[in-house]
């Protein structure tokens, strides 16, 4: 049976007090809608129908380009009158009956896609399913009518509900699967005749009830996982469950982790056994790291692929970069996109890296910029030694080859090349290329004055 997934995204997030849609704030690096559409997606979904509203163009514009997030259709709410309209909206991309269509919501970033499974094969057994919470705080939420076998026969908003109602614990989280065809009959009974004078999608379930058709629960105690985010201290709490989740599942395959409230994940991340990652420490986008690795507290690491046996030390910045097994990076170390560390290579305490590629065994340890270079294997590069890589308009290459010495303080202005097992005497400006094993020296000459007098104050 095929799947179709419904998101309502068209509110305008008032609360958040913002210029842009709340479905678009991040947590943990990405906006909230793009968690759900992810969930949904591993559900293998037919289409999934993106209700939007408010500022739908910075919404659609986002996602133009993605790739990851399944099919959509986009729906315009134009007028905000209650999630049962919002779910008429996209009733005419609907076209198969028979189908089940689980309604998800933009702003609950956190819900689980095997909560989302096990709803899904409620609804094809009975028709309706609605996943629900028991809490011991349901204030402002809808609650949970059951019949004297405990059956679901309604749900009542706050608002609407009696005094004897507001005492019930199960809450509604609004996440709800029908068959195709029950959601259509049901919405097209909904009326504006309650509180808050919308289409409730909620009213749906007492429809069916009164035809008969039995609803299912799907209870889950999970909180966080049916939080909906209505300001920015919702978000942050969120953002730290989320967080401290992810810290735990690396903690339990492994890894070492510090400290489980100071680690952030902002992407896909896989680290190896034995690793160990220090306090304050971000890992963004795409990221691998192997068995064996060593991060120093205060580490940034952006979309790149770490090897085994590697230590990072405190203060270190690296993005879109590889590094290779058994290499020491920092500390206060930037690796820009582009650099690639070989075997055993190093780099050194404020040492500034862009497409950059070390081999096996090389140094760059102290207080250099190394851009747009080509380094071989078992070469030491000294401190305060920079490639001059830019003129002002264009960009150009230095080669440093195997087994080269550049002494401390040396500028490398390119186009140019080191040969093999050649030196750089310290303190030189060199603008030509330097043969196999040849010492250059370009400095000026050094003068000593004799009886000279440094000047005194008048």
């Amino acid at each position: 049976m095929t799947t179709d997934v419904i998101v309502l995204a068209a509110g305008k997030g008032t609360r958040m007090y913002s210029d842009k849609p709340k479905v678009l704030h991040e947590l943990a690096g990405r906006p909230m809608l793009t968690h759900v559409l992810h969930a949904a997606k591993q559900l293998q979904a037919r289409k999934t129908c993106v209700v939007t509203g408010f500022q739908s163009d910075l919404i659609r514009n986002h996602y133009a380009s993605a790739n990851d997030v399944g099919n959509l259709v986009w729906v315009t709410q134009s007028e905000q009158l209650g999630t049962g309209h919002a779910v008429m909206q996209a009733i005419p991309e609907l076209d198969d009956d028979d189908s089940i269509v689980l309604v998800l919501y933009g702003d609950v970033p956190l819900v689980k896609p095997e909560s989302l499974q096990g709803l899904t094969e409620l609804a094809i057994e009975h028709g309706i399913a609605v996943l629900t919470l028991q809490t011991d705080d349901p204030f402002g939420l809808g609650r949970i009518l059951r019949d004297d076998n405990g059956h679901v026969i309604g749900i009542v908003e706050e608002k609407d509900a009696s005094p004897q109602q507001r005492q019930i614990k199960e809450i509604n989280t609004g996440i709800m699967a029908f068959r195709a065809a029950l959601l259509k009959s049901g919405l097209q009974q909904l009326t504006t005749d309650n509180a808050q004078g919308e289409y409730y999608l909620t009213d749906t379930v007492a429809i069916a009830n009164t035809a008969g058709v039995t609803i299912a629960a799907l209870q889950t105690n999970d909180a966080p996982q049916v939080q909906g985010v209505n300001n920015r201290l919702q978000l942050a709490e969120l953002e730290r469950t989320y967080q401290i989740r992810k810290a735990r599942e690396l903690a339990l395959s492994g890894v070492t982790i510090m400290d489980l409230n100071r680690l952030d994940i902002r992407g896909d991340v896989s680290i190896g056994r034995d690793s160990s990652i220090d306090i304050n420490v971000i890992l963004q986008g795409k990221v691998r790291i192997g068995d064996n690795v060593v991060i120093g507290p205060n580490v940034t690491i952006i979309d790149s692929d770490i090897g085994d046996n590697v230590h990072i030390l405190a203060n270190s910045h690296i993005e879109s970069a590889r590094i290779q097994d058994d290499c020491h990076v920092g500390p206060f170390a930037r690796l820009r996109p582009g650099t690639e560390l070989g075997v055993s290579s190093k780099i050194g305490n404020f040492v500034e890296t862009k497409k950059a590629i070390l081999g096996t065994g090389s140094k760059v340890n102290h207080l250099s910029y190394i851009g747009d270079s080509e380094i071989g294997d078992q070469v030491n590069v000294g401190a305060g030694t920079i490639t001059c890589n830019y003129d002002g308009v264009n960009k150009a290459k230095t080669v440093i080859k195997d087994g080269a010495f550049i002494g401390s303080n040396t500028a490398l202005v390119a186009p140019v090349a080191v040969g093999r097992q050649a030196t750089v005497a310290a303190g030189s400006v060199i603008t030509s290329d330097v043969p196999d094993n040849d010492l250059a020296v370009a400095r000026g000459r050094q003068k000593n004055i004799s009886g000279w007098k440094r000047p005194v104050k008048k």
